[in-house]
């Protein structure tokens, strides 16, 4: 139907609002965690049980997932405001991403 797109090859994610983006395609960014003696806690959400991961798609949005551990924890799939996109890269220790630079050091304070 479409013969320039790539179905076969492309991991095509929902997101709650109805709208999709390639996985493939996109730029991954994986929750950083820090070992408490106990546990491995994510960066991300301060827990050891939720987690999520930040991606950069082709069309320039951000998408965050966040997904639980615990039995009946909800998983979603929604667009970032670049700002959020941001702040979630610094509590995670990356460095500013070229197409959130300035949100990112109006961070400092």
């Amino acid at each position: 139907m479409f013969p320039d797109r790539k179905s076969k090859n492309m991991k095509r994610q929902s997101l709650n609002d109805g709208s999709w983006f390639d996985r493939d395609s996109s730029e991954k960014f994986e929750e950083k965690k820090q070992f408490n003696g106990k546990n491995y806690i994510s960066k991300a959400t301060d827990d050891q049980w939720e987690h999520e991961c930040l991606y950069r798609t082709k069309g320039g949005n951000w998408v965050l997932h966040h997904w639980s551990q615990w039995e009946g924890g909800e998983e979603w799939w929604e667009k970032v405001e670049t700002v959020s996109a941001a702040k979630w890269l610094i509590k995670n220790e990356y460095e500013p991403h070229d197409s959130c630079r300035d949100e990112y050091y109006q961070q400092e304070i």
